[in-house]
């Protein structure tokens, strides 16, 4: 015990007790221990120093060799060395710092997100949807297949459990950088932003489309949305998912209860105008996000009549000062 740092355990002990705290409290489901052979990791919540690419940390003070991603700007706070599944160390370093807001563009979108294109906004801008995990599905199958046919525990098993796990990474790599590059854009280019508040749990227990659902990682998305919009003193702005956005025309406003999801262009029968069905639901959430600002409500009553009309919903988040904290 005197090789680990005391400060540590301490905080070991904190995440855990909270973790209980959150399960009687009926906030999240009951504590489940990590595994060993997983991803491992240790917070030291203070006396972290970062001196000439070293890391001096309790324990450590000789200090010990790191590649920094960037340079760091503010007083750090605590830092956290964790081991990934692929035997590679990283340590995530808390900073707190003033974040310098983007300026105002005076814009307003409207998303619709789906699965031929990851993001189409009301302007008519498509945002490709990769499909990580159906590019990389040969070869994983592939070394998971050799994985299966190896003797657990044993040195081949290993060498190819590592295979898998960096297929794996590779795989969540490129899907975080890509959620990170259009949450960006969307809000570097924009000051509000609106989109469907999708039921992903519902969503996912679709069978036929669920592998590409969890692919896309709207949630995620979202979040990440959320807090850059934070940051940046922008708004995000959630319209009743069972709003008919594809299905109304913007132009007149009809409703074609007959559109299908095969159908991706249709001629509205009112007004004769030829609609692109995603780019179509980008502006009908766009209007119906601006009018749930204006009035402070949304207008479901043009929608389906069997599905409970509620209002949209106005997203703000606080500035944040660091990595983690808020204002």
């Amino acid at each position: 015990m005197k090789e680990i740092n005391s400060q540590s355990l301490q905080h070991s002990l904190k995440g855990l007790d909270n973790a209980y705290n959150n399960f009687f409290k009926g906030r999240a489901k009951f504590p489940r221990f990590k595994s060993k052979h997983n991803k491992n990791s240790f917070t030291v919540p203070q006396y972290v120093k970062l001196i000439n690419h070293k890391l001096h940390i309790p324990k450590f003070k000789s200090g010990i060799k790191v590649i920094e991603h960037r340079k760091l700007n503010g007083n750090i706070k605590q830092c956290t060395v964790s081991k990934t599944s692929t035997n590679e160390y990283f340590v995530s370093i808390l900073v707190e710092t003033t974040h310098v807001a983007l300026p105002k563009t005076g814009k307003s979108v409207g998303i619709d997100l789906g699965l031929k294109d990851f993001a189409i906004t009301s302007d008519g801008y498509k945002y490709k949807n990769n499909r990580y995990t159906k590019t990389y599905a040969k070869k994983l199958k592939k070394e998971q297949q050799h994985l299966s046919r190896k003797v657990k525990g044993c040195n081949g098993y290993n060498k190819q459990k590592l295979k898998v796990a960096k297929l794996h990474k590779k795989i969540t790599n490129s899907r975080v950088d890509n959620l990170h590059k259009v949450s960006t854009d969307l809000i570097k280019n924009f000051d509000m932003i609106i989109l469907e508040d999708l039921n992903i749990k519902g969503m996912i227990k679709n069978h036929k489309l669920s592998k590409h659902i969890a692919d896309a990682s709207w949630g995620t998305f979202v979040n990440m949305l959320e807090y850059k919009a934070g940051w940046n003193d922008k708004k995000i702005v959630k319209v009743n998912r069972f709003f008919p956005s594809s299905k109304t025309c913007n132009c007149c406003g009809y409703i074609n209860q007959n559109l299908t999801l095969e159908m991706r262009e249709w001629t509205c029968p009112s007004c004769h105008v030829k609609l692109d069905r995603d780019i179509n639901a980008g502006k009908n959430i766009l209007k119906e996000g601006l009018k749930i600002i204006s009035s402070g409500t949304g207008d479901n009553r043009s929608g389906d009549q069997i599905r409970p009309v509620t209002t949209g919903t106005i997203y703000e988040t606080s500035k944040v000062l660091n990595n983690g904290s808020e204002a």
